[in-house]
């Protein structure tokens, strides 16, 4: 019973840990979701200055995994270069170090009580998560409930494994055994050396967790089962089986897609094999000097894994072009569809970062904005010129538009369903309307062909009065859609006026359109068909104009939500 009672301790220990990263990361990363857009932007100035966001983006996330997930959704969908990639991809695996010193600190004597202090955290974090009605204060109390949860869980799995291996019990001295047998009293290792790199590599693929296995690492080592020298073994290895997640996350993406997780893959297998042949031969030597540096075993290994991290980035930071050449030869250019799909932009990898997510679900509706645009262009020039020799383009335009409409509807629900800033949420909100209205636009744009071929059809003609009087209000409508775009693409109510001043001016030409037909039809200078079209084309085209305003005045109320910010 107490290799059970202990065993299911430790392995809720763990679960409690991961939890308690999860729920913290998660939380971190939504609250510094507009400074994490901020910060990959810096990263594309150089590549020290890509290391440098890498590294503060994992310690914000607390995985680097997610980190290297993002990349390869950032990549995908062409907000980052490969080798920009590259350099974020050397920072994320530094970032990830302060994981292990917070497990190191939960380690720490009993007088210092550490995990007592944070099981209180904890509980001010739950507390403020209940009573509070900000998100804000919500967010923060989900933060440091998480950040509790995380000591509470290492602290139960010392406390188990403590337990599970004492000395002088049958159970105790046989777990010992094992440890010993493994190399734990060995000067130096030999065949250990592959055995613990590939149970690391192994267990960390499995859990897809390297802090989870480090904090395993840690406890095992505090209890004594672990010596310095066979840690540093199975430290490397979770190195290289953390990149399973972004190489299983690339799966179905582009070619630089795939070389992301590539270059993840081979910088951390570089740095084993600069590692490994020094920690075989010299381990004893080098667990020697750390040891008289620091004493305790868990800030030992910390230390290591920092090192590690940041002297492995130290040396391929100048062979960082020869990894990407290297990835690309791994990974070969294929024949790829040179139109870009919705799924491409709209990579779901990006959902975990909801600030990148809205920026690129703003962008596919900008591109479906110019589509539709375009295709309403197409239709004028059919209507005024005669001809229908545009209309196989128009066609092909509107099956995208539809397909895109469809594709960021589906994409918008799946973002409304993250937990989301009150401002995002408003602005998802917000775009659901106006892919709805561009969507009507181009079907206005589709009603206007018709008109072109019922025009053909019975060989009928406009009048030199009614060609000026369309061209009129097609410049007003290009100069809307013109102020409409900036507004949208850049969220920005500086062109407020302007567009209501085109609006105002689709409307008035709409009447005066109305009008003039009216007068020439009593003078007898419009055809029955005509001006049955001349009709029905005025108020689709002040149609256009309506929903042009209306994408306009969505962005209103999460604009005011951002300067109150």
């Amino acid at each position: 019973m107490l290799i059970i009672n202990n065993f299911c301790l430790v392995l809720g220990g763990i679960a409690i840990f991961m939890i308690g990263m999860e729920m913290m990361g998660a939380n971190l990363e939504k609250a510094a979701g507009r400074n994490i857009r901020t910060l990959m932007g810096k990263a594309t100035a150089n590549r020290f200055a890509g290391i440098g966001t890498g590294a503060a983006i994992t310690a914000l996330i607390q995985s680097s995994s997610a980190t290297t997930v993002m990349l390869v959704g950032f990549v995908n969908v062409g907000l980052m270069t490969l080798s920009q990639a590259a350099s974020v991809i050397m920072g994320a695996n530094i970032g990830t170090t302060i994981s292990a010193f917070i497990s190191a600190l939960s380690s720490g004597g009993a007088e210092l009580k550490v995990a007592s202090v944070f099981a209180f955290v904890a509980f001010v974090g739950i507390l403020m998560t209940m009573i509070s009605k900000s998100d804000r204060n919500k967010r923060v109390g989900s933060i440091l409930s998480g950040l509790g949860m995380i000591f509470i869980g290492l602290n139960v799995m010392s406390v188990s494994v403590n337990e599970l291996t004492a000395e002088g019990s049958e159970v105790g001295d046989a777990i010992r055994a094992l440890f010993a047998s493994l190399g734990n009293n060995a000067d130096n290792l030999t065949w250990e050396v592959p055995v613990l790199f590939l149970i690391g590599l192994v267990l960390t693929g499995i859990m897809q967790s390297s802090s989870a296995i480090t904090a395993i690492i840690i406890s095992l080592a505090s209890a004594g089962l672990m010596n310095l020298q066979m840690s540093m073994c199975v430290v490397l290895g979770t190195n290289v089986g953390t990149c399973v997640t972004a190489v299983i996350s690339s799966i179905g993406t582009t070619t630089n897609a795939k070389r992301t997780a590539c270059v993840h893959l081979l910088f951390n297998i570089f740095g084993c094999l600069i590692f490994i042949l020094p920690v075989s031969i010299w381990g004893r030597q080098i667990a020697g000097f750390i040891s008289g540096i620091i004493p305790k075993t868990s800030w030992q290994i910390a230390i290591f894994h920092l090192f590690f991290n940041v002297v492995t980035t130290f040396i391929l930071v100048w062979f960082l072009d020869y990894l990407v050449k290297l990835a690309c030869i791994i990974v070969p250019d294929k024949a790829e569809a040179s139109k870009v799909s919705p799924n491409q932009i709209l990579d779901e990898r990006i959902l975990k970062t909801p600030a990148i997510a809205v920026g690129q679900a703003r962008q596919e509706i900008v591109r479906m904005g110019q589509l539709a645009f375009k295709n309403y262009k197409r239709s004028i020039n059919m209507l005024l010129s005669g001809s229908m020799d545009g209309k196989d383009e128009f066609d092909a335009s509107e099956k995208e538009i539809d397909a895109l409409n469809k594709y960021i509807t589906q994409f918008l629900i799946k973002l409304s369903s993250q937990e989301i800033s009150e401002t995002d949420e408003k602005k998802v909100s917000s775009f659901y309307h106006v892919t709805s209205d561009i969507e009507r636009i181009g079907d206005y744009a589709e009603n206007i062909t018709e008109y072109a071929q019922t025009l053909i059809d019975n060989n009928a003609k406009f009048s030199e009065h009614a060609i000026d009087e369309i061209k009129e209000m097609d410049a007003n409508l290009s100069e809307l859609y013109k102020y409409v775009e900036m507004a949208f693409a850049g969220h920005n109510l500086s062109y407020t006026q302007n567009i209501e001043n085109a609006e105002n001016a689709t409307d008035a030409m709409c009447r005066k359109m109305q009008q003039s037909h009216i007068r020439r039809t009593n003078e007898g200078r419009c055809s029955p068909e005509a001006g049955s079209v001349f009709l029905q084309l005025a108020v689709n085209m002040e149609r256009i104009g309506d929903h042009m305003f209306n994408i306009s005045n969505s962005i209103k109320s999460y604009v005011h939500a951002e300067e109150q910010q």
